[in-house]
């Protein structure tokens, strides 16, 4: 069978698999809608949020930079798992036992104060906005070249299902999806993961197929080096990067993933305090399995590039270029007229253009693995992109339902009132992150770094002193999000994409006047120190909060692991 049918097949039935278990977990409530009636086991919830997170920037994109970057992809790496350390200790328990439904729904409560709820909706809206627009350019890439229709027309199509699912279940619906959703993309990225590494280096694990030898008996990762240095590029396993960079990176990363409220809202579907302190525990392990992996598909994915590619006849190439080049994510252009494909570092001389985004989808074609297994890297692609997006839009749409409509215009909107409206919402949500799908701000993993950025600058800070400094005040809280993401904002518009300085990429002449040295991927950490100094020096010039909201916050810090916790 053809690598199409294939598609047709084992896409058709990852879909169904997903509307049918959103038919069957439809939500009949508002506590079904937001957190799945709060009754999720640690195992599924653990599941969920590993699918939740790992977004197409995850499957996609993270080994695409690695296989480009080299070492100084090792930051995406550490950044993303190290911050899932820092949320199931600093802040997946505490935030449970708050009980709140929402990020903005603890800042407004915790923070006594309607503009708190006002100003983290914005943060929430702003961050998740960023985020869900990188999945919607991975489902269309995944959909423009396996079911060979264009980008805009699979973003449509990923719009609707993710509709389907997310308005009629909720974070029920979404909760149960994603424990398929991670089945299919855990399975998607491991299996053609393995083949390679059997097929380049004799060992099934590619975690040490990566560090293993070839058949002539030389190290892969020194004859990739090898590669790379032949062509002009910077050796492999060399970086680049400044360490003030490198550290800002890793830390925005970090700090984002504690403050994602797609991912922080998981943690108010669980029974108990101890339980939520589990999932993220168990959520932790099931990532590890892809994020361990990742830089062995980056190395099997360069090396055969190169080998396949550079200095070979362009009539010559085999069908995947050919497939590939259709849409418009690999190029080339002849300039010396000798028929062969120039891939080199010097920008004058190269005749090939490679979008990152493809190389993960491309790995198993390129590899010429079986069509089966490159269909499958297909599903598990739109797994992920999927789940993810789910999480976010239903964020989108408790934060305009929940937190804004009901709490602060609305208050006595009934339960079914709320849920329709945040049906409503989900729906508008899904319109506009299908425009960014179609209109991407760049490459995928690049627009999600910029999200992780977005989230450290605004509410980690107000989280982490929430709940860790009792006499924190709202004026404090306020001002500290709002300079912070305002910062973070400035200097992403600057320096990503050029908006103040008449629209030149950062990578072009902007890249010298970088702040400190700070790419804006990791900027995200220099506006969460300012975030937190300036909560804390208007906290310390204005008045204290209420008795009892110190109370509130000694009281959920009680280790009561066991416990069950109310919600509200």
């Amino acid at each position: 069978m053809s690598v199409q049918l294939w598609t047709y097949i084992l896409v058709g039935i990852t879909f169904a698999l997903y509307i049918g278990i959103a038919i069957w977990s439809r939500a009949g409530s508002t506590k079904e809608f937001y957190v799945a009636g709060g009754g999720v086991s640690p195992l599924a919830n653990g599941m969920a949020t590993a699918a939740d997170w790992m977004s197409a920037a995850s499957f996609i994109s993270m080994a695409g930079i690695i296989s480009f970057a080299g070492y100084d992809g090792a930051v995406y790496l550490m950044g993303w798992t190290g911050g899932y350390v820092l949320l199931a200790l600093l802040l997946a328990p505490y935030l449970r036992k708050f009980g709140k439904f929402t990020v903005p729904d603890f800042i407004g409560e915790r923070y006594y104060s309607k503009t708190a709820r006002i100003v983290a909706v914005i943060c929430a809206l702003i961050v998740s906005f960023t985020y869900v627009a990188g999945q919607m350019r991975g489902v269309g890439i995944v959909f423009s070249r396996f079911l060979e229709v264009d980008i805009n027309t699979g973003v449509i199509i990923g719009m609707v299902i993710v509709l389907f699912y997310a308005v009629l279940g909720g974070m029920k619906g979404i909760t149960y999806t994603q424990v398929a959703q991670y089945c299919v993309l855990i399975f998607a990225f491991m299996v053609p993961a393995i083949f390679i590494s059997i097929q380049m280096t004799g060992n099934p694990i590619p975690q040490l197929g990566m560090g293993g030898t070839i058949s002539d008996g030389t190290y892969l990762l020194d004859k990739l080096d090898g590669l790379s240095t032949e062509l002009g590029f910077a050796e492999y396993t060399n970086g680049s990067k400044s360490l003030i960079d490198v550290f800002a990176i890793t830390f925005a990363l970090m700090v984002g993933t504690a403050g994602l409220p797609h991912v922080i809202v998981r943690f108010f579907t669980v029974k108990r305090v101890k339980d939520a302190r589990k999932s993220a525990g168990l959520a932790l392990l099931f990532i590890a399995i892809l994020y361990t992996t990742a830089p062995a598909v980056a190395v099997f994915a360069r090396t055969n590039l190169i080998e396949t590619v550079s200095g070979k006849e362009y009539a010559a190439m085999p069908e995947w270029f050919k497939n590939w080049e259709t849409t418009g994510l690999i190029g080339h252009e002849d300039k010396n007229g000798d028929g062969l494909i120039q891939y080199v570092a010097n920008a004058e001389i190269n005749e090939l253009t490679v979008d990152r985004d493809i190389m993960v989808l491309a790995n198993p074609e390129i590899a010429n693995l079986p069509a089966w297994v490159i269909a499958l890297v297909a599903a598990g692609g739109l797994a992920a992109a999927l789940s993810t997006a789910a999480g976010l839009l239903l964020v989108i749409s408790s934060s305009v339902s929940h937190d804004l409509i009901k709490n602060v215009f609305n208050p006595d909107l009934s339960e079914k009132g709320e849920l329709w409206t945040a049906r409503i919402s989900a729906v508008g949500a899904v319109c506009i992150a299908g425009y960014f799908g179609i209109n991407p701000p760049g490459f995928v993993a690049a627009v999600v770094a910029l999200a992780f950025g977005l989230a450290a600058a605004s509410f980690f800070p107000a989280i982490i002193l929430g709940i860790f400094y009792k006499k924190m005040n709202s004026k404090g809280a306020i001002t500290g999000m709002i300079v912070g993401i305002s910062l973070m904002l400035f200097y992403m518009l600057k320096f990503k994409f050029g908006i103040f300085d008449g629209g030149k990429e950062a990578v072009g002449g902007l890249k010298g006047s970088w702040w400190f040295g700070i790419s804006p991927e990791g900027f995200g950490t220099i506006a969460m120190v300012v975030n937190f100094l300036v909560a804390l020096a208007v906290n310390k010039f204005t008045e204290e909060p209420p008795e009892d909201v110190q109370e509130i916050v000694e009281n959920i810090r009680i280790p009561s692991g066991a416990g069950e916790a109310v919600s509200h």
